[in-house]
């Protein structure tokens, strides 16, 4: 009775909990948040001086007493404190505009396929003590499925590719369940850390990790362009210790993450072979779906496609897949309970 009452004019969310970005969707209201999953503190008062994209901002570039973290690692929870402490920021946030009176909102969060009891027991605690009233937790391929507008619940086939910051997560699903599955700790920072391994290894240049990051956005491939791609690399040379510019393209880019991009085409191949054929036939006809971040990566359907002999496409607005999903499930109770992971903490579901 009570959760009916709240549920009328509490703010449901549905998060995106990622290890490059935390998305944040409100019922009625839609994605409000879209800030990376990153936070500032000062090590002297234990006081968070930004989150999101200010901290972002101070990667690289601080004093020692303020630390810059990354409260999440390929997915996980690896700094509880300062995971709640950005949940709660990000909650409070969207709260801000909102009576005190307010109750605490339902949130649904996507983790992913490989997480443990342990785990995901860390991501509940970390969200019941941030200000949420009901925690569910579902796989990350599933949410984004639901945001790709897949139908999910009927007997068909449908596999879906997530590439994001610290995970690719490649699952085959019917029928509201997850069949087969490989969950790969190579997605968007890997790539990044490759280009840095390039550019000290070729030219003796130290990138920072943002400054990769740039370059793999804008001139980052997976097959051969039309027309070739260049742009400026700047860091420090690590010969003379001074800064320097180079002038890098397209293919030197590809050369430098092929290995990461080949070891993800293996394993969606790896995945097909042990699917059940019924379920095969289904994707040979529907195709293979990416999502995330890294699946925006030019030409990377097409070498999936070249390598798997299937039809590839890119869902519609990749990145924010999950976080639509994770929303679009606080509008149907039913499926979000059949869905939703069991509890691992006592607290979690009321």
């Amino acid at each position: 009775m009570f959760n009916k009452l709240f549920g009328k004019f509490s703010k449901d969310l549905g998060i995106d909990l990622g290890t490059s970005h935390t998305r944040v969707f409100v019922r009625e209201k839609g994605i409000v948040i879209n800030e990376p999953s990153v936070v500032a503190i000062n090590t002297r008062t234990d006081q968070i001086l930004a989150v999101g994209s200010d901290a972002r901002d101070m990667l690289g570039k601080t004093p020692p007493h303020i630390l810059t973290t990354k409260p999440l690692s390929k997915g996980v929870i690896s700094d509880f404190e300062v995971a709640e402490k950005m949940l709660k920021y990000f909650i409070d946030r969207v709260h801000t505009e909102s009576f005190t009176i307010v109750p605490r909102p339902r949130i649904v969060i996507g983790v992913p396929l490989e997480t443990t009891e342990v785990e995901r027991k860390a991501i509940e605690d970390a969200a019941l003590s941030a200000g949420a009233r009901q925690v569910y937790l579902v796989e990350g391929p599933m949410l984004s499925a639901i945001g790709a507008r897949l139908p999910i619940s009927e007997s068909v086939g449908i596999m879906v590719v997530d590439i994001g910051g610290g995970t690719t997560e490649i699952a085959v699903l019917s029928l509201g369940g997850v069949v087969t599955w490989k969950s790969l700790p190579i997605a968007g920072d890997e790539l990044n850390k490759n280009v840095v391994q390039y550019a000290r290894d070729v030219f003796n240049l130290l990138l920072g990790e943002r400054v990769a990051e740039q370059v793999k956005i804008r001139i980052g491939s997976a097959v051969e362009q039309t027309e070739p791609l260049t742009m400026e690399m700047r860091g420090r040379d690590l010969l003379s210790g001074l800064p320097k510019e180079i002038i890098v393209n397209d293919s030197q880019i590809r050369e430098a993450i092929h290995r990461s991009i080949a070891v993800i085409v293996q394993n969606i191949k790896a995945t097909l072979e042990v699917t059940p054929p019924e379920l095969v036939a289904d994707i040979y006809e529907r195709g293979i779906v990416l999502t995330g971040g890294g699946s925006l990566l030019r030409g990377l359907d097409v070498l999936i496609s070249r390598q798997a002999e299937i039809p590839v496409r890119v869902a519609e607005d990749p990145l924010t897949c999950a976080v639509r999903g994770a929303g679009a499930l606080l509008e149907n109770d039913l499926l979000l309970k059949d869905l939703a992971l069991p509890s691992a903490s006592q607290g979690g579901i009321i």
